[in-house]
């Protein structure tokens, strides 16, 4: 699901499309829009404060062979918890896990590592190490 909410519904879509366009499904619950509270801590285990809200959506499918895929994806784009959902679902589904292993959520991870390590390279790239000499009056 992690892969699934860090990729654009453009992708997941086309990766679908490789599955399978003829999944017959019903939507338990359609893409709904709607705020969560953010809460942190400072430290860590400090007091808990109120950060703010952010726009959450959700949806839930439940293919005609039984199986029921759940999404909530941060942002208000309903189409990719919708596909997020499908996927979901389809993986759950023994005939569908190894199409959605492959066709969707393998070249989104590889997607997805390629852009970490590239914003990882250019971060290394500007990297300035620090150092101190020690002068002669320091030392006793």
């Amino acid at each position: 699901m992690a892969v699934l909410a860090n990729a654009r519904a453009e992708d997941i879509a086309r990766g679908l499309k490789a599955v399978g366009d003829g999944v017959d499904f019903t939507e338990l619950r359609p893409p709904e829009i709607g705020l969560v509270m953010l809460r942190g801590r400072v430290g860590g285990n400090g007091a808990p404060f109120n950060l703010g809200e952010a726009s959450v959506t959700r949806a839930a499918i439940r293919l005609k062979s039984g199986e029921t895929g759940f999404a909530y994806v941060l942002g208000r784009d309903t189409e990719k918890a919708r596909y997020a959902a499908l996927c979901d679902a389809l993986w759950q589904a023994p005939a569908h896990r190894d199409g959605i292993e492959r066709h969707v959520l393998t070249p989104l991870r590889r997607e997805q590592e390629a852009r970490r390590a590239k914003a990882q390279a250019q971060t290394a790239a500007t990297r300035v190490d620090f150092f101190t000499l020690v002068r002669g009056e320091d030392e006793k």
